[in-house]
């Protein structure tokens, strides 16, 4: 059974049938175009929700039946004179034609609207009378709120600037209509950027162009794809409209990655001597095993986000695994095929001076061997010197404070960001997104009326808080108090008043009063994404660390090896969190870098970076630990197959790092402060294992235990033998190709 699975059958087959299996390819893509094309508008949606039941969803639930429907999206005008107050003819006569204007786009866009100057608009205006405010209600959800939000713009826009006065708007709607755009733009700097950084790698690996270019293609055959089964999947299960960029990013780093190795061991084989459909067979067998068990770590890891009840992650999580399926998929047949239709015309276009530099010998003597035995001359300090250094490195995660950045870290120049900056200094008390607490009872007893008279009475004392207006659905048996929280619904302030509302002032107010009362609104909505990222984290650690202890330990028939490789991969983690918390939170190099510095990290980035950066950096442990497991079954010389994997793989490991990294820092490089987050993370972390846990703490670490590495207990022989490189069969080398 084994043998009938083997990637090394599956990769002959491909290659004695290589059109078939590129037209199958081929057919794949088209289809995939297709479903991109015409579905992935409609499978992607900007709101983010729980699947479980939190405090805030309930309350939402409520507000739906009882009282409003679906949540409204607002957006707010702002309308601004220095010269005159709201109180002049001109001012008045400017905002109510705008406000014509606004409502004239039909109740298909603007679902209510109200005015400083009308009934219910007194307090639309600012302290010093100069700011008056035009608060729009949107039709519909936030699905197809950004083409409402261009409408609204158009208006505005043609409004600021005349006779005088400054129009500005932001909202829910606004902002994610920037932020998409700005995703937009930096997926294409990410693209401008990491191709072709990525192919000048390639080129310096292997010194030849269709060699380079290989990889590069099968990554975006890869991304075409995973692209189109998202846009597929989203019409059942609507996923996060940032998930193309992670299934680029994904896609790009493992894509060529996994390429990379496949074709540098063909080109190995080649050079042995053996028949092209032979050398192909023999890679299958080594390289192309490696990028199964490679592909399934970080698939194990990526899966572990869709433990998480949010849209966000299993958004994530999905795209991230369909792209890495793909390429995994595409490693053991399309590979081998273009492989075989390709021959030794993989090594076409040489560039002479590079080609020179790729084909440098690094065998016993040469750089990493050196570096090897020097490291296992004295292990132990290595070993401590390294491990002190990044356990420093991750100090400052412990300091790390998490949030959501919203319209406040977006770039300065987007009508959003000023538009919520001019709020923000005008109505200080917090107009956007308040809490909204939901009294389910009797509004008409005298004890819930008193209850929420002393609810209002501590909501005054705190400055936190703005003036509550109460709503009152027809049955009389559900109220709605929104309170204005001025602070940004994301951040630290607003998820602390939320806690007081709900710990503190609440309990008071309505001690022994027969009636629910549940919190929610945007603050309430991401103090609730705070504590759900805080309960599942440590659940989706164990099934990451199990499933990947498990895996490896069926790889390498050792307990020693996945235990080392699981300690040292939360080493490079940890200390890539503590870079992170350095530069983004403390701002330390972060205008050097040009990286915004902000007072929190995503809430979402720890723990997907977890899971990202374990499932990446286990490539690097499986591909070298699979080579000095082949050379120890070879000699049972411990050191030796140290020495022997480090320097077999230390060049094509360097240039796949830097492939990774030089992809992640295009994505750093975007405006966007949670790309810039993600990238810099990822870079940091791959570089790290790439350089020091490869060249200091394996080597190290191996040479201490010596023939300890290999344990596995005799209780566990019963497991079935799966490793990555198996036993060098005898492959015909004199065929005529």
């Amino acid at each position: 059974m084994r043998e009938a699975l083997s990637p090394g059958r599956l990769a002959r087959w491909c290659a004695t049938h290589r059109w078939v299996v590129v037209g199958i390819w081929v057919a794949g893509l088209l289809a995939a175009a297709a479903l991109a094309f015409t579905l992935l508008s409609s499978g992607l949606t900007h709101e983010a929700s729980f699947s479980n039941r939190p405090e805030s969803r309930q309350a939402e639930e409520l507000l739906a039946e009882r009282l409003r429907g679906p949540e409204p999206l607002q957006e707010i005008v702002i309308v601004r004179s220095d010269t005159l107050t709201a109180d002049a003819p001109g001012f008045r006569s400017f905002v109510e034609d705008l406000y014509g204007r606004l409502v004239s786009l039909g109740p298909d866009v603007v679902a209510h609207a109200l005015a400083y100057y009308q009934p219910g608009g007194e307090t639309l205006v600012s302290a010093d009378r100069h700011t008056a405010l035009i608060l729009l209600t949107l039709e519909g959800g936030m699905d197809g709120a950004e083409e409402k939000a261009e409408r609204i713009r158009a208006l505005v826009e043609a409004a600021d600037g005349q006779q005088g006065f400054r129009v500005l708007h932001t909202g829910q709607a606004s902002v994610s209509l920037d932020s998409s755009h700005v995703a937009e733009e930096d997926l294409r700097q990410a693209e401008g950027i990491g191709i072709p950084a990525a192919l000048v790698v390639l080129l310096l690996v292997f010194g030849a162009v269709v060699a380079a270019v290989m990889p590069i293609v099968l990554a975006v055959v890869a991304i075409a794809i995973a692209v189109g089964l998202a846009a597929a999947i989203g019409q059942a299960f609507p996923l996060t409209f940032f998930v193309t960029n992670m299934i680029t990013m994904m896609g790009l780093a493992v894509g060529i990655d996994y390429s990379l190795f496949i074709i540098s061991r063909y080109r190995e084989e080649r050079a042995r001597g053996l028949s092209r459909v032979e050398a192909i067979a023999a890679t299958g067998d080594s390289a192309t095993r490696a990028v199964l068990f490679s592909g399934l770590t970080v698939i194990i890891a990526m899966s572990g986000l869709l433990i998480v009840p949010t849209s966000i992650f299993r958004s994530l999580a999905l795209g991230s695994v369909l792209v890495v399926a793909v390429a995994v998929l595409a490693s053991l047949t399309l590979v081998p095929a273009l492989l075989g239709l390709l021959g030794d015309r993989i090594n076409a276009l040489r560039v002479p001076v590079l080609a020179r530099f790729a084909e440098a010998d690094d065998g016993r003597g040469g750089f990493w061997d050196r570096v090897a035995r020097s490291v296992m001359r004295r292990p132990a300090l290595s070993l401590a010197l390294v491990t002190a250094l990044l356990l420093a490195l991750a100090v400052p995660y412990f300091q790390m404070r998490t949030g959501f950045n919203g319209a406040s870290t977006l770039p300065d120049d987007l009508p959003s960001k000023q538009g919520f900056e001019a709020l923000a200094r005008d109505f200080p008390s917090g107009l956007v997104g308040p809490a909204e607490v939901v009294i389910d009872g009797d509004m008409s007893s005298p004890e819930v009326q008193a209850a929420v008279e002393r609810l209002r009475t501590l909501l005054a004392a705190d400055p936190i808080f703005g003036p509550a207006t109460l709503q009152v659905n027809e049955a009389g048996d559900l109220g709605l108090l929104s309170v204005p929280i001025a602070a940004e619904s994301g951040s630290r302030e607003a998820v602390r008043a939320v806690d007081a509302l709900r710990q503190r002032y609440i309990p008071q107010a309505f001690a022994g009063v027969d009636a629910r009362v549940l919190v929610g609104g945007e603050p309430a909505f991401s103090r609730d994404s705070f504590a759900l990222v805080d309960t599942y984290t440590p659940i989706v650690f164990a099934f990451v660390l199990g499933l990947s202890f498990l895996l490896l330990t069926l790889a390498f028939r050792s307990v020693v090896v996945p235990a080392k490789a699981v300690a040292m991969n939360l080493l490079s983690v940890g200390a890539a969190y503590g870079l992170t918390v350095l530069v983004f939170q403390r701002g330390w190099g972060a205008d050097l870098l040009g990286f915004r510095q902000v007072e929190a990290i995503e809430a979402w980035i720890p723990i997907f970076l977890f899971a990202v950066l374990f499932g990446l950096s286990m490539d690097y442990h499986v591909f070298l630990l699979s080579r000095i497991r082949e050379r120890y079954d070879e000699t049972g010389d411990n050191a030796e197959a140290v020495a022997f994997g480090l320097r077999t793989t230390g060049k094509l490991i360097t240039g796949a790092a830097l492939i990774m990294a030089v992809v992640f820092a295009g994505f750093a490089s975007g405006e966007l402060v949670m790309f810039q987050q993600v990238g810099f993370s990822a870079a940091v972390a791959v570089l790290l294992d790439a350089t020091l846990v490869r060249s200091v703490l394996v080597p190290s670490a191996m040479a201490l235990l010596g023939r300890w590495n290999w344990y596995l207990p005799r209780w566990l022989s019963w497991l079935p033998d799966l490793r990555v490189e198996p036993a060098r069969r005898a492959y015909a080398t004199v065929r005529r190709d």
